[in-house]
This record gives structure tokens, C-alpha cells and sequence, in this order.
């Protein structure tokens, strides 16, 4: 065996030696290099902010974070974001909270106080001009070495990107089906059996009684979205259109014999789901309350209180 791996060494060897690894000579030459890649090509990213560089960037060629971050290699770091709206930030301090709750959680501590990193976003989103879009952040224990400790890291790190995108109100349905490849149709099942979240969202049923129903948040994400879902929704409840807006507990089973389904979340920011394992949530269609509460949280959205809607100072 080993004469058999020493022969296919020597043949790989062979087929390799007219590659030739390219050595730069100079930063210059690598910048210039990078920025051809992106020369003629749209540039999905118009702003990032990297605390490793100390401000923010404009070129994407440049838009790099160390390899010896800790949340390239280890995978410890945490993420939030934020919608860019008609040239508003929307629920940017909710966000920002449960950022640095979650960084608490990860044994992180940020380079900054939450009012700076509130600034930094801010006066990135205002120098991208992006005025419909999504803005990421992340806090990562930050570079320093290749070990599994991030007693080495002299600080950690903060990244920010700002992505230009279109979205609209969702108001066509989508079906899931995934237990034909064992899965649980894209949807969280706790050890109790209990509905608990979907893909880095939530999830939200209206029942057969017209109740909302999310299920508690002891055990999942608890997302912004779903939160401010929660305080919206009892305006069906005085309409007379839902009976009550509550958290608990659901079975699959009765989760896939609600009346409506919908994912909920800050992209999206509710996605009506109309088939479950090929089998239609209610009567298949999207549901009337199901738009009614999107219709609410769009609204909310374009033309909410300022407690929700923070106006970004475009230059």
C-alpha cells in the first residue's frame, strides 16, 4: 500500500509540476489583483465596517477579514441584522439589544459600547446610500491565532456589512417538504415533541378557533419580528377578526392541523406557508388573517413610530 500511495504521489506530482503558485511582491500588486475580479461587476456590498481596520470600506476588493479570526476557524462569533427601508433603519435598537445578549452568552465583549456600535451602523448605512437593503454585524472574539482558546485574542472584533437588495411584502404561499428525506419539514421539533422554530426564523400558526399562536420562546430564537408581531396583533383582536394573540405549546399534529401557517422573520418579514409534507395547511390558500397580520407589520415597517423607524443621515 504504501509503494501504491508513493506512485500516485509521484504521478499527482507530475500532472502538478506546470502550476506555478503566483507570489506577490507587493500589496499594491495584490490590491490591484482583487480589484479586477470585481472590475464590470455589480457590487452587491456597498459598505462594510471592519474595527481590525478601523473604519469603513467602500471597495469591495477590500471587504476581508483575517484569517485568524476566531469566527473564521473556530466559529466563535455572533450575527444580528437590520432592514434598510425607504432609507430608514427599522427596529435597529431591538436588534442591537439581543446582539449583546448574545455575545454576553458567547463570552464576548465588545470593542465598543452600545451606543457606538449603534453609531457605527448608522454612519455605515449613511455612506453605503443604500436606501433598501439589509445591514449584518457581527462581534467575533477576533484574530489573534489558530487555537482552540481566545485567550491569545488581544481584542475582539467588529464587522458590519450593508447589502443592497429588493424585497416586498410575501403574499404568495410556499410549501414544505422534507420528510421524505427525514427531515421535519424545515421546522425545529424540541425533545418534548414540541413546534419550536424554522430556519433562523420563527413560526406562527393561527388555529382553527382563530387564535394566534406562537410557540414559547424559553427554548428558541426569540426574534424581533415575532416580538413586535405580538404587539401588533391584538388590533385583529379588537376588529373582532382574531379571538386572542398568545405563546405555547404545539404538537406537530396540531400544528399541521392549524387553519394558517407562516414563518416570521426580519427579511421576510412573514412568509404565508400553504402545504406542509404535501398536504395543505388549511384549505391550501393563503390565509385572510395571515395577511392581515403581514399587512400590519408592512405597515409598521414604512410608516411605524420613531421608536421603530430610525432615519439614516445620507450624506
Amino acid at each position: 500500500m504504501a509503494t501504491s500511495c508513493n506512485e500516485k504521489s509521484v504521478v499527482a506530482d507530475r500532472n502538478g509540476e506546470e502550476f506555478k503558485v503566483h507570489v506577490f511582491s507587493s500589496a499594491s500588486e495584490l490590491l490591484s489583483n482583487l480589484q479586477e475580479k470585481w472590475s464590470g461587476k455589480p457590487k452587491p456590498y456597498p459598505a462594510m465596517y471592519s474595527s481590525v481596520f478601523g473604519g469603513i470600506i467602500l471597495d469591495p476588493a477590500m471587504m476581508v477579514i483575517p484569517m485568524d479570526d476566531h469566527m473564521v476557524h473556530r466559529g466563535h462569533g455572533v450575527f444580528d441584522t437590520a432592514i434598510v427601508l425607504d432609507g430608514y433603519l427599522y427596529e435597529l435598537d431591538v436588534h442591537l439589544d439581543r446582539f449583546l445578549r448574545s455575545a454576553s452568552k458567547a463570552r464576548i465583549d465588545s470593542p465598543f459600547p452600545k451606543s457606538t456600535l449603534r453609531s457605527i451602523l448608522v454612519q455605515l448605512t449613511a455612506a453605503s446610500n443604500c436606501r433598501k437593503g439589509t445591514l449584518r454585524y457581527w462581534l467575533s472574539a477576533g484574530p489573534g491565532d489558530f487555537l482552540l482558546s481566545p485567550a491569545g485574542c488581544p481584542s475582539s472584533a467588529f464587522y458590519a456589512v450593508v447589502i443592497d437588495e429588493d424585497f416586498s411584502q410575501c403574499k404568495e404561499g410556499v410549501k414544505l417538504e422534507a420528510e421524505d428525506v427525514g427531515a421535519f419539514a424545515s421546522i425545529w421539533v424540541d425533545e418534548e415533541g414540541y413546534i419550536a422554530e424554522g430556519p433562523n426564523v420563527n413560526v406562527a400558526f393561527i388555529t382553527r378557533e382563530k387564535e394566534l399562536v406562537l410557540p414559547v420562546f424559553d427554548k428558541i430564537l426569540s426574534g424581533c419580528t415575532a416580538l413586535r408581531l405580538l404587539q401588533l396583533a391584538p388590533k385583529l383582536v379588537e376588529q373582532g377578526r382574531l379571538k386572542s394573540v398568545r405563546t405555547g405549546n404545539l404538537t406537530v399534529e396540531e400544528a399541521k392541523e392549524s387553519a394558517e401557517m407562516m414563518y416570521v422573520g426580519s427579511t421576510l418579514p412573514l412568509l404565508p406557508i400553504i402545504m406542509w409534507d404535501e398536504k395543505p395547511i388549511g384549505d391550501g390558500k393563503v390565509g385572510e388573517l395571515t395577511m392581515a397580520l403581514s399587512d400590519l407589520l408592512w405597515e409598521d415597517m414604512v410608516t411605524g413610530p420613531e421608536t421603530q423607524r430610525f432615519p439614516v443621515p445620507y450624506l
